[in-house]
């Protein structure tokens, strides 16, 4: 019987584990999680959700403030077209966060960085263009475009002198959206060296409409395969969203997939940025405790726990520290939500905006817990202690449950009350 360790992901002139760890933002994907998964032998990503946030809260730096001084004039105007990212500091951030994980990696796997391209930040080509190139000039080992696949990303960084080194790589949901992308990008002469097909199972925001149960990513991923053979294109494919097990894993690895990239079971690991306490919501979540909404701003349908507490939550909007999800002329439907709440009710100090959310503070608070479709099944991972809390795992724990697996079982951990 076959376990995932018996296949291997080829990258170029790498050859890796066929497993990636899922790029979760904003700082849940922290580079502890990532260094474990390329000691291991995989591929791990950070996240360049909210850079800025993350290098003030790792590396004690003073970006958010920074901005936020430089803007405070306009925090109770409704109009943020004025709030703009200094693209120097962008650029710090990244490579501060950047070159912090690589300068520690271990082992023969990669680490990746994730860039969540619906971060529009009141000026969508010019700060794309320098989370990219910053990354490329930290020694990032690869970048993976995703959330709102930004057709024109790759001719962004075309001049750079890694873009044709360092490993580039696509999410999409569809064999429409790929078709898109590499038609637009033919003139660059420049392939994706990775294509991760990301499901209707997956967390956090989705490549779906709210109809996204009608969708199968086995389905979605031999459309793919078959169409990317008759073109003769040979680009790895990488499913994603859904995969619990090493065995589920497996059989997309005999369908034709290059690797597998995971996310959820890693969430309630010791590595993940995620605060305990949130984990345990995790833990503890069962089916009908997962939804999707679409309360993001970005318009697309979002999974998550409906208990997370962001949820309903009538907070001023915070755009000049943040302002993430701004579009090119400086608007946020969260903005426009919780100006109309305010006219509808005058005068009250504790409002409630259920229509929306404010993504940027909410996940900076880990307030908002996007969650894979299966994180109900995350209790049957671990142990149960007296007190009804769960134990933490390790991301080798997990990592090696993959990887070694048989028989759809989930191997618990040893409890951590063990003495030897």
């Amino acid at each position: 019987m076959k376990r995932l360790d018996d296949f291997r992901l080829r990258l170029g002139g790498d050859e890796l584990v066929p497993i990636m760890i899922g790029g979760m933002g904003v700082d849940i994907s922290s580079s502890d999680l990532a260094l474990e998964a390329a000691r291991l032998g995989g591929v791990g990503h950070i996240s360049d959700a909210m850079i800025k946030t993350v290098t003030d809260r790792r590396y004690k730096t003073k970006y958010v403030k920074a901005k936020q001084a430089q803007y405070k004039y306009n925090v109770d105007n409704t109009d943020k077209s004025d709030v703009k990212f200094d693209l120097g500091h962008l650029a710090e951030a990244t490579k501060l966060h950047v070159e912090h994980s690589m300068t520690r990696k271990q082992g023969s796997g990669q680490i990746f960085i994730n860039c969540m391209e619906k971060l529009t930040m009141n000026a969508p080509r010019e700060t794309l263009k320098v989370r990219l190139s910053a990354a490329l000039d930290a020694g990032i080992d690869g970048i993976t475009l995703a959330a709102g696949l930004h057709l024109s990303s790759f001719a962004l960084i075309e001049d750079h002198p890694r873009f044709r080194h360092a490993k580039l790589g696509i999410i999409v949901s569809s064999l429409r959206a790929l078709q898109l992308f590499l038609k637009k990008n033919a003139r660059l002469n420049r392939l994706p060296d990775y294509v991760v097909v990301e499901g209707p199972l997956a967390g956090g925001h989705l490549g779906f409409g709210m109809d996204w149960a009608q969708y199968d990513l086995a389905t979605i991923v031999a459309e793919i395969a078959a169409w990317l053979k008759t073109e003769q294109l040979e680009i790895p494919l990488i499913p994603a969203g859904g995969i619990f097990t090493g065995s589920d894993a497996v059989r997309f690895m005999e369908m034709g997939a290059s690797a597998v990239q995971v996310a959820t079971r890693f969430t309630v690991t010791r590595e993940c940025g995620l605060p305990d306490d949130s984990k345990q919501e995790y833990f503890k979540a069962d089916e009908d405790d997962i939804e999707v909404n679409e309360i993001s701003p970005t318009g697309y349908p979002m999974r998550m726990i409906k208990s997370s507490p962001g949820i309903g939550d009538g907070i001023r909007p915070n755009c000049e520290a943040y302002g993430y999800l701004l579009d090119a002329k400086g608007k946020c439907a969260y903005i426009d939500a919780y100006n109309r709440v305010v006219l509808e009710h005058p005068g009250e100090r504790k409002i409630h905006v259920w229509d929306k959310t404010c993504l940027c503070t909410h996940m900076r608070n880990f307030a908002i817990w996007t969650c894979g479709q299966l994180t109900w099944r995350l209790k049957d991972t671990t142990l149960r202690h007296d007190d009804g809390s769960y134990q933490l795992l390790s991301a080798q724990h997990v990592f090696e449950d993959y990887q070694f697996s048989v028989d759809d079982k989930i191997a618990l951990p040893q409890s951590e009350f063990d003495v030897d």
